[in-house]
């Protein structure tokens, strides 16, 4: 057992740099730090200081790591930069911003650096847009031959998926008990989670050849299967709710009513993570950017890795949608109902489209695709209506809209600040019933979505609105046991 002075003694350069810090003037900020411990012991600080290091946008509002995190994300004077350097272009076209006054600093300096690869066209940033790794969430680029994994962003694929059942808003009053078994029975939540023997599913993207592009994709086979059909943690949901159409929509041949309807959001699981992580260090390898832009390393399209990366991106696109087909499908069948319409749309992606007459590559990482009459779904919160929504095909927006509401508290703000006391009593005041769910997803933590719309209606016109009724999220906003 540590004594007390053990517990307290200095931390040291040594303690830091075997955590990875760099040794220069973020090591001078942090050992400053050290000398504010506010009650902390030696291993609690150590523990700070390697959250702070792997995601410094969570502290950017701490009291006491703000000055680090900064440091962090503005890369102030980093050593051992590569001579041969990839030279940024310091006279970037503008952007479009949408719903800026709502938009934190951090995510549009991101974009700015976005805007400065050699390798953009255009840009453009979305109102729920916040901060994130490479390029924000809320974030569009379009670039020439050129595909940047961190602007796809982790989860490849993540989507939205909408059923709207044959079955009247009141199906839900009436049958609330046996919807929420239906949920519990039917979906599998959390990080590292998934189905095992006779519980696996089975689906025709398990055949897909793109499996067998090379060893990489060929042994990550398994883990897919393993979590076809099940959800990730964090925001990802589950959930029951009911759907207004105002008046008939022609398109999708549903007459004016409230309908019970199904709204999932996921993506590719473990199995795009690691796609994810395995491309980007492979693309920060071939592409050497200063530091403030490594997280956008890009792939030549007309490159073996380029090729590589993009075949395993719309693999996990792809997959993403069968998992949600497959849930979908379950509940459809569990309730004994007929869907009167379907629709998905992906917010984590990269698609080839002509833009200015010229063929790009557009990333949308958390920003829905919004060509003209293409159909997407913006969910709020929890307890905030979502919208079915049909683009306009804007250009200055790269034919892109919101992908919800975004977040207006970071996690662990949202951890720290809010009692679990104040979230029951504020999900009962709006009738939701929750399974699962962590504190760093409750409604307080995001955006207002009816504003985050208001900076949008250039982008999309509303054909119904969602009322979240019964959400299943992972129980702690990461795993389930």
């Amino acid at each position: 057992m540590k004594t007390t002075e053990q517990q307290n003694k200095p931390i040291n350069g040594n303690d830091l740099i075997a955590l990875g810090y760099p040794e220069n003037e973020i090591l001078g900020i942090a050992l400053k730090i050290n000398k504010k411990r506010n009650g902390y012991t030696k291993a609690e600080m150590l523990d700070k200081y390697a959250q702070v290091f792997s995601s410094p946008q969570d502290f950017l509002e701490d009291k006491i790591f703000k000055t680090l995190a900064k440091g962090f994300i503005d890369g102030i004077h980093l050593p051992n930069q590569d001579e041969n350097l990839i030279e940024l272009n310091e006279n970037p076209t503008d952007f479009k911003i949408y719903g800026a006054e709502k938009i934190e600093d951090g995510a549009l300096e991101q974009m700015k650096v976005a805007m400065k690869l050699p390798v953009t066209v255009a840009g453009a940033i979305m109102p729920d847009a916040h901060q994130g790794y490479g390029l924000p969430i809320g974030g569009v680029l379009a670039t020439k031959n050129a595909i940047i994994p961190y602007g796809v962003g982790v989860d490849i694929g993540c989507r939205m998926a909408l059923s709207i059942y044959d079955l009247p808003a009141s199906h839900y009053f009436e049958h609330h008990d046996s919807l929420k078994e239906t949920l519990i029975k039917n979906t599998k939540f959390g990080a590292g989670h998934g189905f095992h023997g006779q519980y696996k599913a089975e689906h025709q993207i398990l055949d897909d050849a793109k499996f067998e592009t090379n060893s990489f994709i060929q042994n990550l086979k398994d883990k897919a299967w393993s979590q076809l059909g099940s959800s990730g943690g964090g925001n990802h949901f589950v959930e029951f709710g009911l759907i207004d159409f105002k008046e008939d929509d022609e398109k999708l041949n549903i007459k004016k009513g409230s309908y019970l309807a199904l709204l999932t959001h996921s993506g590719s699981r473990g199995f795009g993570a690691t796609i994810a992580g395995h491309y980007t260090k492979i693309a920060k390898e071939i592409c050497k950017l200063p530091y403030k832009a490594q997280n956008l390393a890009y792939l030549d399209l007309d490159s073996a890795e380029g090729q590589e990366y993009w075949i395993a991106m719309n693999l996990a696109g792809e997959y993403a949608s069968a998992c949600h087909e497959i849930i979908h499908q379950k509940i459809a069948k569990s309730i004994g109902a007929e869907v009167l319409a379907k629709v998905e749309n992906h917010h984590n992606f990269a698609w080839k489209e002509i833009y200015n007459g010229e063929e790009v590559i557009v990333h949308r990482k958390g920003a829905t695709p919004a060509s003209k009459d293409i159909m997407g779904i913006i969910p709020g919160s929890m307890t905030a209506p979502g919208f079915l929504v049909r683009g306009k095909g804007e250009e200055n927006s790269i034919h892109s809209a919101s992908h919800g509401a975004g977040r207006q508290m970071s996690r662990t703000q949202a951890i720290k600040s809010l009692s679990q006391n104040k979230i029951n009593d504020y999900l009962n005041y709006f009738g939701i019933t929750l399974i699962g769910g962590g504190k760093d997803e409750a409604p307080m933590a995001y955006k207002d979505i009816h504003e985050v719309m208001a900076a949008q209606q250039d982008l999309v016109d509303v054909v119904a609105t969602f009322t979240p009724k019964m959400v299943r999220m992972a129980d702690d906003g990461s795993r389930e046991d």
